[in-house]
């Protein structure tokens, strides 16, 4: 059984805490980031609103990304072990992938290919303290996350729910541990129901 779970949602949400714990919990569990597939600075246009344009879709490599999660689809085992993750032998017909990332539900490509979609939400003002408390590698120009990455969040966002995109919805306010026992027992539940 071959599951693809997506954990997606706002920037400083919570996503990657939440995919790092279960890729540790879960049976012949890969990762695949979506931050992994940003074109190249040089390539990343500068928008009207006078910023580089890191939180559209146009600026990730989407075809490489898909192409990766059929590389996957295709032979889960040569998948894993390419990526050094050691398969289990009592669990060896169970294949999770995770997708990681703030744009998943963007990408119609990718949208039908998901078991399960999670979608982690932040309120404004703690979404920005945790912007504020992280290091990047391009940093953070000043007006940055009110002037691009907050607008393109509730635009992504909104798209995504009027495009019918079925999410669960997860409170990133809660803490790192009830989010992964929460999320854990229902890709559990998943893989009991459909083996």
């Amino acid at each position: 059984m071959k599951l693809i779970i997506g954990i997606g949602g706002v920037t400083n949400g919570g996503k990657t805490t939440l995919t790092n714990s279960l890729l540790k919990a879960l049976p012949n569990c890969c990762v695949i980031h979506q931050d992994d597939f940003f074109k190249p600075q040089d390539q990343i246009a500068v928008g009207e609103d006078g910023f580089k344009q890191w939180d559209v879709l146009e600026s990730l490599d989407m075809e490489t990304m898909l192409s990766t999660v059929q590389a996957w689809v295709k032979d889960p085992h040569k998948f894993a072990r390419a990526h050094g993750v050691s398969l289990q032998s009592g669990a060896s017909d169970t294949h999770v992938l995770l997708l990681e990332g703030f744009l998943l539900y963007s990408y119609r490509p990718l949208v039908d290919l998901y078991s399960q979609r999670y979608f982690l939400t932040v309120p404004y003002e703690e979404c920005k303290r945790r912007r504020r408390s992280r290091t990047y590698m391009v940093p953070d120009p000043p007006g940055l996350f009110d002037g691009h990455v907050w607008p393109m969040y509730q635009k992504y966002r909104r798209e995504m729910e009027q495009d019918g995109v079925e999410v669960v919805y997860l409170d990133g306010m809660k803490s790192p541990e009830g989010l992964f026992h929460q999320v854990l027992e229902d890709i559990q539940n998943r893989l009991l129901n459909t083996s």
